[in-house]
Formats: structure tokens, sequence, C-alpha cells
């Protein structure tokens, strides 16, 4: 396909915007201000990707139509359940981490992908870089914030100037206190620095969070975008950067209605952040999202350099783990030597333990943009012959004649990336949320089926014993301490079992790497600086966790699924409803985080030059032995107590939620059904005789018949 004759080289084709609203003074959080690009951008592009999510967004609302059926033919309890079921169907915001190396472009791709060219800041110092989390909705926001920065708290800044960080703790455990008396002095620099800057505010601001009504370039700049001369203009609340040092994490709230669903999309600093302030917030933000990206420049690709990028996404399932290449515009022959750095990409990624399988997409978010701004025309010149050279490859001849615009956008990438993301979210966690949506509303379903039961069998036989009401509550409390006894009693053994496979993999990889020690002195002596990969210590650690993993889902699975029998017990006894063809749904077991924190920097990952001072210094083979276990011994502690803490107490505690949620509304359903069996006869005969109720049976068979489709 012949891109070269639809493009004019020299073609302007940006226009300007004559109904742009003028920029917004700061403004309260309860303010009802919007703000968008002050340039006409072409947004209708983004559509191209989201075609994954039509199969999703079908069943989605199938479900929420069998809801809103259960919702006419049930009583106040069950009306009130089956809209919060739907609201949370309709709510739900996948989302998807932007990781990278740094000045590959990752802060561009992301505009891109919201059609936003210029929203975020795509020139900032690394370590005054900040997680940014954009909210994107095809909605208007109900709540008055447009953007929210939280800061720091005081604990926090304390430990990273007491220990100078992640690297003062690396430095010091190596010995190089050189090391970590110039990182200190270089944090001392920045807070004094900020102290100037905010005055007496500094303190008072650790901590908190500051709420707009709206955002534009400046008011974000002022907190993630460091400047150039504060010291000039240090009252002066609108300075670039003025918060810049201190704000933990960014939240900005669009609406874009070419999105068919509400995402978040996560910015966060480069791996390579020169102090690692934020490495344990990126590491988290991984951890909350069920997709990683992983953008690369392919002028740099992946290489030994980006081990700590590797680290990070080698514990995430390949399926989660995207990677886009960035700037192939800059290339000069895309056609030729992007397969020559996939091919690069993925041998690094097999010989360091990485997600091999992950999908890689080529790309340019610089193309992405000028699209987006209707400015091809305004491309350089060597980025138009790599984009015609990229075309030859990339574009079939499928007998359509697309746009200019829609050649350049595919050629950019966008939309392949749209398109894999929307995959991911179709069968994962959109797929995910359906079945648990059809789950739940099966059970309302089976209140309503019960209520319809005995309205006709009182009225029938009018023989119908009178229930107890005061019974089912003892019931329901009896079965919620006998589950939540078994939960906690089941998961502390596979919990306990957990942790004797971690520390016996912990011990197992100190003494496999101190044996190797000794040997390298035995055989080279003390002349040779010997170093030691820390890649067993965390595929030992990683395989420990898959089996606690897989060992929690089941036993909270078995636990969920005893409770909703006993409950279905209740159901049978109760109301005499008949046991066959009764149905009674168990919510799914929590889904288990991958343990991203594994990815962490430990001391043998940056042993290059602190490593060779911390050898220099040992006297005798004991020395080196004894004094190397307790380094990686004090190094590693943090990452076991992490999985401990972080990934298994999370476990339990969604575990228990999924339970109590999942009895209080059986509570709320059976409590009405028991008030319902107390109406007099004649009020039931009379309700029986309306048409709602003639129709009920059929509305009950034709909603169960569409949730049985989406129920695993």
């Amino acid at each position: 396909m012949n891109v070269e004759n639809k493009i004019e080289p020299n073609a302007a084709l940006e226009q300007e915007n004559p109904g742009a609203a003028p920029q917004v003074a700061e403004a309260p959080v309860a303010a009802d201000q919007t703000t968008g690009p002050s340039e006409v951008i072409n947004t209708a592009l983004l559509k191209k990707g989201f075609g994954p999510l039509s199969g999703f967004l079908d069943a989605s609302n199938a479900v929420g139509s069998a809801l809103n059926d259960i919702a006419e033919i049930a009583d106040r309890t069950t009306v009130r359940a089956a809209r919060k079921l739907n609201r949370q169907l309709h709510r739900v915001e996948p989302s998807v981490t932007m990781i990278g190396q740094v000045k590959a472009g990752k802060t561009s791709l992301v505009n891109a992908m919201v059609g936003w060219p210029d929203l975020l800041p795509a020139d900032v110092n690394p370590w005054t870089s900040v997680v940014t989390s954009l909210h994107v909705s095809p909605r208007a926001h109900v709540s008055g914030s447009r953007a929210s920065f939280r800061f720091f708290d005081e604990d926090e800044w304390t430990r990273l100037l007491e220990r100078g960080g992640r690297i003062g703790e690396l430095a010091g455990r190596a010995g190089a206190e050189d090391e970590v008396q110039k990182v200190t002095a270089q944090l001392e620099a920045m807070r004094e620095k900020s102290r100037r800057r905010l005055g007496r505010k500094f303190e008072m601001l650790m901590g908190q969070e500051h709420g707009y009504g709206y955002f534009d370039s400046e008011l974000i700049q002022r907190y993630v975008c460091l400047g150039d001369d504060f010291e000039s203009d240090t009252e002066t609340s609108n300075a670039q950067g003025r918060f810049a040092d201190i704000t933990k994490s960014a939240a900005l709230y669009l609406q874009r209605d070419e999105f068919p669903i509400d995402f978040c999309i996560r910015d966060t600093p480069g791996v390579n952040d020169t102090f690692m302030m934020r490495e344990q917030i990126t590491i988290r933000a991984i951890r909350e999202s069920r997709m990683c990206v992983v953008v690369l420049s392919a002028h740099q690709a992946l290489s030994t350099v980006d081990l700590a990028l590797i680290r990070l996404i080698s514990n995430l399932p390949s399926r989660e783990v995207m990677i886009f290449v960035n700037r192939i515009d800059e290339l000069g022959d895309p056609a030729s030597q992007v397969p020559e750095i996939e091919e690069s990409i993925r041998k690094t990624l097999k010989d360091h333990q990485g997600p091999a399988d992950a999908e890689i997409i080529f790309g340019s978010a610089y193309w992405a943009n000028h699209v987006l701004r209707g400015a091809i025309g305004q491309l350089s010149e060597s980025s138009r012959n790599a984009l015609f050279n990229w075309a030859e490859a990339a574009l079939r001849e499928d007998g359509d004649d697309p746009s200019v615009e829609d050649m350049v956008w595919t050629l950019s990438g966008l939309p392949k990336l749209l398109r894999a993301v929307s995959t991911r979210v179709a069968e994962g966690e959109g797929r995910e949320v359906v079945t648990k949506t059809a789950r739940a509303a099966m059970n309302l379903l089976s209140g309503v089926t019960t209520g319809a039961h005995m309205v006709s069998k009182r009225v029938s036989t009018d023989a119908g014993e009178p229930l107890e009401r005061d019974q089912i509550p003892a019931e329901i409390d009896r079965i919620e301490a006998d589950a939540r006894e078994r939960l906690e009693r089941e998961f502390e053994e596979i919990r306990q079992g957990f942790y004797t496979r971690l520390e016996r993999s912990h011990q197992s990889f100190l003494e496999r790497a101190t044996a190797s020690l000794v040997r390298h002195l035995e055989d080279y002596g003390d002349s040779e600086v010997w170093h030691y990969d820390a890649t067993g210590l965390r595929v030992l650690l990683r395989s420990s966790f898959q089996v606690f993993a897989r060992n929690a889902q089941k036993t909270c699975q078995g636990v969920l699924l005893q409770t909703t029998a006993d409950i279905r017990e209740i159901y049978l006894r109760a109301f005499s409803v008949p046991d066959a063809g009764f149905r009674l749904e168990a919510p799914p077991a929590p889904r288990v985080a991958a343990p991203v924190m594994l990815g962490q920097t430990i001391a043998l990952d940056m042993s290059s030059g602190w490593w060779s001072r911390w050898w220099r210094r040992r006297k005798g083979y004991g020395s080196f032995a004894k004094d190397f276990a307790e380094i990686i011994k004090a190094e590693t502690d943090p990452i076991v107590e992490a999985l401990k803490s972080d990934n298994v107490n999370a476990v339990l505690v969604d575990a228990r939620k999924i339970q109590n949620d999942f009895i209080a509304s059986q509570r709320e359903v059976l409590l009405s059904l028991a008030q319902e069996a107390e109406t007099g006869i004649d009020d039931l005969a009379d309700f029986s005789e309306t048409d709602e109720t003639k129709n009920k049976g059929e509305v009950l068979n034709t909603t169960r018949a569409l949730l049985e489709q989406f129920i695993d």
C-alpha cells in the first residue's frame, strides 16, 4: 500500500479550535469545571482499537438486562441488590500500568493512548516524576474532582534521608560509605531546596492531598515536573515543579466518548530512577494492575542494562505483559531492523527468565500524536522516510482505500496496542466480572423462585407450616461462624506451609551462594572479584509462591463452596423448596496477585562498583563467607517478609470480604423471604391472581436460561 503519495511533505494540517474554552483558574474540588486540549484532536481514531471488547460489552449488557428483569418481579430487598450489582457491573475499571526505560517515550505513548498529545509532560527528570493515574471514562465524572495530588508523608521522607533510600541501603551494606554520603548529600540538597521553595508549608504538606475541579498542563507541571530556578519564585503558587519533590502520586479524570468502558492507565517513573525513590510505588502499581505495558526505545531495545526492568516483569504471567517498542520513526530502515530488534528482545528475555512469550508491538508515539493533531504534514523528513519504509513492510493490500490518517494511525502501533489491551480485558478481568455478576444474579433469582414457590404452595394447599422467623438468623449466624473458623484454620495451614518453603528456599540459596564463594576463593584466591547471580533465589521464591497461590485459591474456593451448600440447606428446610433444580452459586475465590516484589533491586544486582570495594575490604576466607551471608540475608529478608505480609495477607483479607459479603447478601434475602412467609393467606391469594404473578414463571425461566450462559 503506497502511503508516500498520500502525504504532502510540507502540508500544515493542524487546525485552530475556534470554540476552545478559556483556561480556567484554580478552583476548589466542588467546582463543576471541565477542560480539554487547546487544539482540535482526532479522537475518533481511538475507536479502532476497542473491537475485542464487543463480546464483553454484549455479555455485560445481557447480564445487566437479566438484573433489570429480576428487579421487575422481585421484592424491595432484591431490587436493591440487583441495582447494586448492575452498578458494579458497569463501573468496572481495568487498569494497565506503563513501565519502561527512561527516554523511551513512555509518557508520549500514554498521551496518545488517551487522545491528548500534550497532557502529561514528556520531558521530566526521572527522580522527580510520579506515578500518574489517568482515569478515562465515556461518561462525565459525577464527582467535581478532576485532579488530585498526594504527597509523601514524613516517615517516607525520613526513611529516604536517614538511610539514603534504597540506594543508600544497598551502598551501606556493600561497605561503600562514600556512596552513602554522596547520596545523602544529594537528598539533603533536594530537601533544602524544597524547604526554601515551600517555606513553613513544607511540613504541613506532608501526607496531605491537593484536589482540583480542573486540570491543565500548568497545573500538572506544578506537581510532577522539576523547574530550573525555584529560588527566584519561591512564593508563586504557579511555579513549575513547585511541589514536584514531595509529590508521591497524581490522579487525573478524563472523559473520552470513544472509550467503550472505564480504563485506568498508570504512567510510572523509569525503572532506572536515580535514587530508586519510587521503586516501591512502581512495584505497587504493577501489583494492582492486571496488565503491564513495557515501553522500550527502538534504539535501546533490551539488554543487560535493563535487567531491573526484566526482573519486574519476570514475575508476571506472560499473558499480562505487552512490550511496545517505541520510536521506530527514528530508525533508518525499520522494515529490516524491526525483525532483528524483536529477535534480540526475545533472546534477552529467554536468557534472563523473562516472559518469553509476551506480545511485542512496534510503533511510534511521535507518529500517533501527529496524526491526532492533524499534523502529519509536519513530520520531519527522516521520520517520513521511516514511515514510508515501515508502510511497505507493515501494510497489506486488502482492497480498501483507507485515509492517510487511518494508515498513519495503524503504522503508529496504537490500534494494535489498544486491541491487545482490549483482548486481555475481554478474556480476563471482563469475563471474570461478568461471571461473578451472573452468579450473584442467579442467587437473587433463586430467592425470587423461592418466593414464587411459597405463594404457589400456600395458595394451592393452604397447608404450609408457619415459619419461625427467628430461627433463620440463628442458623445463618452458625453457618457464618463455622465458615469463618474453617477459613482461618485451613488458610493458616497453607500459610505455614508456604512460610516453611520460603525459609527453606531462602536458606538453600544462601548455602549454595556461600559454597560457590568458598570454591572461588579456593580456586582463585581473593585477587579476583567474585560475582553471584540472584536469579536463582528469585526462581526458588517464585516457585514456592506459585504453590501457595494454587493452594490458597483451592482452599478459599472449598470454603466458599461449603458455605454456599450450608446456606442452600436453609432454603430447602425452611421454605420446602424442591431440591432438584434449585441453584445457589458460590462466589469465586480471590485473585492472587503476582509476586512483583521479587523484582526489587538487591545488593547482588548492583555489585559492579560497590561489590569490588566490599571485596577488597575483607580479610580472610572466613570473613568473606560470613560477611557475604549476612549482607545477602539482610537484603533478601525484606523481600521474604513482603511476600508474607503483602501478598499472603492480602489473599486472606480478600477471602474474608468475599465470604462476608456473600453471607450478608444471603441473610438479607432469607430474612426477606421469612417475612414474606408470614404474610396472610388472603394477601398471597390476591397477589397470585395479578398479571405480574402469572408471568413470573416465564420471566424466571427466561432469565435463568440467559444467566446460565455466563456461569462457568
